[in-house]
């Protein structure tokens, strides 16, 4: 079985910012999730390069166009690449072998009768390169960048695009499937209720672009040269065509749900299968565009939270195939309360108990039949939501099991030994492996890494619904899947040093460690301070057993008031750093000193 999916292809006049991240991660998304499913696919995304905006960016950069698409492409790869976008085809328009693909379509639109020579007076927006008519401006401005559109009289030749202006309705008609969501498709039929006009295929006024094959003195239509490059992915004239999936923004559909149609009907080829049509990525309420400056790095966003944590943002707070409003703060809050405190958590939680307790090993048990079910409802609801492309609902529902995960976990005690403690680690372990499956459509990285820890690979779809992870099967030591953030929302006060010498710091010696019954985090601790035994709850049980505390000197604040931690009462604080309960790092001299000593 093949599948077919495209972006949309950017225009590279700058720098990528997180619109043109957002449409690559969704396309990668689903991309992962068919070739999961066994489906031979084919990715393709790619840059415009060539036409009269590219033309006065370079001029304005003091460079030939060549060059700086040259520059500015390799920009756009960097970006997907950072992103782990796994494209199979990264095309750009003046590569030669799509010169040769756009040359021979122009050619048969040329002999086929559809394209003819006359002269183009009208308006122009050179940022999106689309003809407009008076009353299609707003305010005598492009009605996508707000720009003054530009008034062009020159000779061109002419497609004959009215002609198809009846087959292209009745299509959409006899195919609701072909445009998603419905609401686009609508606003398609609502502008075709008017009779198309002819579209000008050809510029005389400017240089950069593809020439025609009979008149050499006119360069290519830049959408026509741009649209026509599914088809050089696609191996025209043979190969790949139809696709499957255009996965396109709403300010560019008509020129894909009715140009591009109508030249394909001219060829004679079939239409694509279905073009869904995403929202917009906003900040502040307003789109984020190149052209009005309006626009957020995501290299810089992926660089400095991770690939996966900008992914699973994107996909979650923006409901697919509408808008969605970027907030850094947002990304913050769900990378620390959603991957790491809940996904991140149950995943270390689970590895992090088999390594230390059971030498890495998985213990005998027994699978719960009640997770197996519910894994296995997860799996068909996430799958009916995948086809139907409801990408933001299905990563919602698979998320739900990693919550689910937490609780069984906590619900079961494994801490307390006997055969229970082993069924809920083998049923534990199988759910995270299914969960490394489920998500890794959606955080090819993590997940990967976490697939590595649990001892197997991500594999296929199926091995979700398996629960195949047996007694005896071994895991590595795990590390965190994903770090948390810090946020600081005001300056600290600052102390005096009067303030700092009211603390009692001395250095004590663990006599006795024990974990805390129903908890994975505490450990009940035991020294002596001016000859007297003290006790200390210390929530370090994550990152150390109690076997590696007998006899280390740490840091102990003496001379807090107690205070009661799961019925014991704690006398002081050990001093620790570290930003999550996983990385924390006690606080020790460099060198053994006597006990009691003052910290000053």
């Amino acid at each position: 079985m093949k599948f077919f999916i495209t972006t949309a292809i950017d225009y590279p006049s700058t720098e990528p910012h997180l619109g043109h991240a957002y449409e690559k991660i969704c396309a990668d998304v689903i991309a992962r999730y068919k070739r999961l499913r066994g489906f031979e696919v084919h990715f393709s995304t790619w840059t415009d390069e060539h036409g009269l905006k590219i033309q006065r960016y370079a001029e304005a950069a003091g460079k030939h166009p060549k060059d700086f698409v040259d520059e500015m492409a390799a920009k756009f790869r960097r970006m997907c690449d950072l992103l782990n976008i796994s494209y199979d085809d990264f095309i750009r328009t003046t590569e030669p072998r799509h010169e040769r693909v756009a040359q021979e379509v122009f050619r048969r639109l040329w002999e086929k009768g559809d394209i003819y020579r006359g002269k183009y007076e009208g308006y122009y927006c050179a940022e999106c390169e689309t003809y407009y008519s008076e009353k299609e401006l707003q305010n005598g401005k492009c009605p996508v960048h707000g720009r003054p559109a530009e008034w062009t009289s020159e000779e061109c030749y002419f497609f004959r695009m009215g002609k198809y202006w009846e087959k292209i309705k009745e299509h959409l008609r006899e195919h609701p499937e072909f445009i998603l969501p419905r609401e686009r498709a609508n606003e398609i039929l609502k502008r075709l209720e008017e009779p198309l006009r002819d579209l000008c295929v050809s510029r005389s006024t400017f240089e950069w672009g593809i020439r025609l094959p009979m008149d050499p003195g006119h360069v290519m239509y830049v959408w026509v040269d741009a649209l026509t490059n599914y088809l050089t992915t696609a191996g025209f004239p043979g190969g790949l065509w139809p696709a499957d999936l255009h996965l396109i923004g709403k300010d560019i559909s008509w020129h894909h749900c009715v140009i591009w149609s109508a030249i394909l009907l001219s060829l004679g080829l079939p239409l694509p299968r279905q073009i869904y049509i995403h929202g917009f990525v906003t900040m502040g309420g307003e789109k984020l565009s190149k052209s009005r400056g309006v626009r957020v790095d995501p290299v810089a966003l992926a660089q400095k939270y991770s690939p996966d944590a900008l992914r699973y943002f994107l996909l979650r707070q923006i409901p697919f195939g509408s808008d969605g409003e970027f907030t850094e703060e947002e990304l913050v809050r769900r990378l620390n309360e959603e991957l790491a405190d809940i996904f991140g958590n149950f995943a270390h939680r689970v590895l992090s108990f088999i390594h230390s307790r059971f030498g890495g090993r998985l213990p005998a048990g027994e699978i719960d039949a009640r997770v197996r079910e519910r894994v296995l409802e997860v799996v068909r609801e996430v799958e009916e939501k995948m086809d139907r492309l409801e990408l933001t609902q299905a990563l919602e529902t698979i998320f739900s099991l990693a919550s689910l995960g937490n609780e069984y976990f906590q619900h079961c005690e494994p801490w307390r030994g006997g055969p229970e403690a082993g069924n809920c680690l083998v049923t534990s372990l199988n759910l995270l492996r299914s969960l490394s499956i489920l998500l890794y459509p959606f955080l090819p990285a993590s997940c990967a890494r976490l697939a590595e820890m649990m001892g197997c690979s991500i594999g296929r779809w199926e091995d979700a619904k398996s629960f195949e992870l047996k007694p005896g099967h071994e895991v590595r030591k795990p590390e965190p899947l994903f770090q948390k953030v810090r946020v600081l929302n005001s300056q600290p006060e600052r102390a005096t040093l009067q303030d700092f010498e009211k603390l009692d710091l001395r250095v004590v010696e663990i006599e006795s460690a024990e974990r805390v019954e129903g908890s994975d985090k505490l450990l009940k601790l035991v020294v002596r301070l001016d000859g007297e035994r003290r006790t200390v709850v210390a929530g370090v049980g994550k990152r150390y057993g109690p076997e590696e505390l007998l006899g280390k000197q740490v840091v102990l604040a003496a001379n807090l008031a107690p205070r009661e931690i799961k019925g014991i009462l704690s006398e002081g604080m050990i001093l620790a750093a570290g930003e999550t309960e996983e990385e924390v790092s006690l606080l020790v001299p460099d060198r053994r000193v006597k006990p009691n000593t003052r910290v000053r």
